[in-house]
């Protein structure tokens, strides 16, 4: 796919695709959305209790006036077609192309999700901790990447800020890349930087390793899986011109058309575009982002297709970096200004392209056949500092400049049956399927020779990389294929669910001098990962479930900041074991999980210049999940999560560390949130959220902590169609009211969080 020259050509492009939309709306044919009340006298029958069926048919819409009525009412002469139904929920069935899960009461929330091998599924019948948040809270929240909504769960932090490289999430008090994010199912092919909002339909997050589920994530998150649904066709056709504003002086154009064609509205088209421009949330900083996201699906009786295109380019002057704190500190400098850059001029180029495809078609009432596949070019181009001394605890260090610029190109796809029977009393839900992802990853790190003194609260200038700066070269090749199969069994009239499954990996890494081309190290190695997963089901709406889970992930692939940059880690296995129960109430829902995940511990070891990256022993979390969402009052929606985790240290080199926290693992973390409807202004709708997250060790020794820090989100939207006859959504949003300043960190590498911002926005539907 090629790319855009550049950020105008391709706004064009998205206002075209989006006119050509709306102008589309011509060629259909409006129909009727009564049905006729003619009664019609049948004979009896009798009929035999119809099996279930994996492919959900079109629901029977009941009859709009009382049979007498039904009866004086004269023949029409003129018969309409029926009006298209939306298609059924593909939640339970063997689909996962269609209608999502329903959203749960008060809208913030779906009862479920696509879970990879167990298909779409119900949270109350998964043997896992998952959450899926819909576009309704994204909005709301005014959201602009998956990151600002994710932070709703404790479980989940970020470890980088807003107008940074990219969104890194800690889950589970593991960290997972934005590389790991999937896309509609598949790894890989969403943006390695941050997804963006816009485009988001449903953000699925499921809690723990999910390698027989999703197969392996391609730089090895354990933590958690997160997988990212892009918007469709809807049934209601719409456009909707959204301007906004954030702080403090970043402007945009939110374009949104969503038009479905054909005799049953089978064809639907989809589009996206955002342009914006200005300064964003560091002084003298610039933020320049373009996205154009077109969604294409059909819908047949049998056969369900999509197509997404999606192109993505941001430029950022001054963007928000991570640096390195002395492991030797007693205490941990405060927090700079969270507007200001201790590497002041740094320059940031990011884009994606991505195409992707998927196809089910239904060979009979219980299996589907499926398959997908898509393809993402993605390139970075960066001053890349590093601070040769770490900072020390009045905030001095020496810095040296640097460029890091790098690509990838990825392949990604699936290929598999999803089934669904029964053998006597027992039913059964069968998915065979494999994987495979093959990723070419290239780089040119070019280091400036000049050492230069700076301190984070007044920082100098950068010092000038007088070195040629070259095109980036083949550093790497992945190829991470595997075959899986999984059988959910239910019995008592599902009141037990038993999930048991295998899935066979392979993982072959090759790295290569980015000077020379000459092939330095790799490995291919294979492993089976199994799980087994049960959920009991004393009542109706109670859940009891637990599960045991492996993870294998592909050995590092060290980077720049390391004196061992471009070297392989070995892969290596992690293991889960889950208890926990779920309790729908009707309107609340209230979840608990108790849980254990361990995996190798990774350290930047003493020595060199900057120290290297290396396997350490064992990290063992141990924690208890708590979590409630639903509709608290008929007009009040919240949310409310608690997260308690102790990150030990289980096998250390150094055995006076046996026991110790895991570096940059906070052990409490609280997220909290509420939506209101007032009651007397019609339209207008108050919210806020709370966010804390506790202290954590600076390094495995224990003996400094960073402190722990609170953010407060507040917010109003009133919608109206007094104005135009359609409805418009003004929204405004308060984050970080109280102007916190706070480091987030993985231990010694850290940055700091976003500073208060101000966002408006206001989108008109026309």
């Amino acid at each position: 796919m090629n790319y855009f020259k550049n950020n105008k050509n391709r706004w064009y492009l998205g206002v075209a695709t989006g006119v050509m939309s709306v102008c589309l709306t011509g060629v259909g044919v409006s129909e009727s959305r009564a049905q006729s009340t003619e009664s019609r006298v049948l004979p009896p029958v009798s009929v035999d209790a119809p099996q279930q069926r994996a492919r959900a048919t079109r629901a029977v819409q009941p009859r709009a006036t009382a049979q007498r009525a039904a009866r004086v009412t004269p023949r029409q002469t003129t018969e309409r077609p029926p009006a298209p139904v939306a298609p059924p929920t593909t939640m339970g069935s063997t689909r996962t192309i269609g209608a999502p899960a329903p959203a749960y009461a008060g809208g913030q929330v779906a009862r479920g999700g696509t879970l990879g091998l167990l298909g779409s599924t119900s949270v109350m019948n998964t043997p896992f901790s998952t959450v899926n948040y819909t576009s309704q809270l994204i909005e709301d929240q005014q959201a602009r990447t998956a990151a600002d909504t994710l932070i709703n769960d404790a479980s989940v932090r970020t470890s980088t800020g807003a107008n940074g490289f990219d969104d890194t999430f800690i889950i589970r008090g593991f960290p997972v890349n934005a590389t790991d994010v999937g896309l509609n199912g598949l790894y890989g092919l969403s943006s390695s930087q941050r997804i963006p909002a816009q485009i988001i339909e449903r953000i699925e997050l499921l809690k723990g390793p999910g390698a027989l589920i999703n197969g392996i994530a391609p730089s090895g998150a354990v933590g958690g899986g997160i997988n990212i649904v892009t918007k469709r066709a809807t049934e209601t056709d719409f456009s909707r011109l959204t301007p906004f504003f954030m702080s403090s002086a970043n402007y945009g154009l939110h374009l949104e058309t969503s038009r479905r064609f054909g005799d049953n509205k089978e064809w639907g088209v989809r589009f996206n575009g955002v342009g914006r421009n200005g300064e964003a949330s560091i002084d003298d900083g610039n933020f320049r982002s373009g996205l154009g996201a077109l969604a294409i699906d059909y819908r047949g009786d049998r056969l369900r297709w999509t197509l997404d295109a999606i192109s993505q380019n941001d430029n950022t002057d001054n963007f928000r970096p991570q640096i390195s704190l002395s492991s030797f500190l007693g205490a941990v400098p405060a927090a700079p200004d969270a507007r200001s850059n201790w590497y002041p001029g740094t320059k940031l180029r990011q884009k994606d392209n991505t195409i992707a495809t998927g196809l089910e078609y239904d060979l009979t009432d219980w299996l589907t056949a499926y398959a997908g596949v898509g393809y993402r070019e993605g390139s970075n181009y960066q001053t890349f500092p590093v601070s040769t001394s770490p900072v020390d605890a009045l905030g001095n260090f020496s810095v040296r400049n640097a460029y890091y610029d790098s690509y990838t190109k990825t392949v990604s796809g699936n290929v598999g049956f999803r089934s669904q029977f029964e053998t006597g009393f027992i039913g059964h839900k069968v998915n065979v399927a494999y994987t495979g992802f093959y990723q070419e990853a290239g780089n040119a790190y070019i280091q400036g020779a000049t050492t230069t003194a700076s301190n984070i609260y007044n920082p100098a200038p950068l010092p000038a990389v007088t070195a040629t700066r070259t095109s980036p070269r083949l550093a790497s090749e992945s190829t991470l294929t595997s075959a899986a199969i999984v059988d959910t069994m239910s019995f008592l009239n599902e009141s037990v669910l038993l999930t048991l499954g295998v899935r066979q990996q392979n993982v072959k890494v090759d790295s290569f001098s980015t000077t020379t081309g000459a092939f330095t190290s790799g490995y291919d190695a294979n492993a089976t990962t199994p799980l087994a997963g049960i959920v009991v089901k004393p009542w109706h709406n109670v859940s009891l479930y637990a599960n045991y889970a492996e993870g294998l992930t592909r050995g590092t692939i060290v980077g720049a900041g390391y004196d061992n940059v471009g070297d392989v880690l070995a892969p290596y296995k992690s293991k889960q074991q889950e208890a926990g129960v779920k309790v729908d109430w009707g309107l609340i829902t209230t979840t608990a999980a108790l849980f254990q995940i361990a995996r190798p511990s990774q350290i930047r070891t003493a020595g060199g210049v900057l120290g290297s990256l290396a396997y350490d022993g064992e990290q063992r979390n141990r924690g208890v999940e708590l979590n409630a969402y639903g509709l608290i009052l008929p007009n009040l929606r919240g949310m409310v999560s608690a997260t308690f985790l102790k990150p030990e240290l289980t096998n250390p080199s150094d055995p006076t560390q046996r026991g110790n926290d895991a570096a940059g693992v906070p052990d409490k973390t609280f997220s909290a949130s509420l939506d209101w409807d007032t009651p007397w202004v019609r339209g207008l709708a108050l919210n806020g959220r709370v966010i804390y997250t506790s202290g954590s060790y600076l390094t495995t020794a224990n003996t400094a902590r960073f402190p722990d820090w609170t953010r407060l989100d507040i917010g109003a939207r009133y919608t109206t169609a007094a104005l135009t006859g359609k409805p418009v959504t003004f929204r405004a949003t308060i984050e970080n009211v109280t102007g916190e300043n706070y480091w987030l960190t993985t231990g010694t590498y850290v940055t700091v969080g976003a500073p208060r911002t101000y966002i408006l926005s206001a989108a008109f539907d026309f």
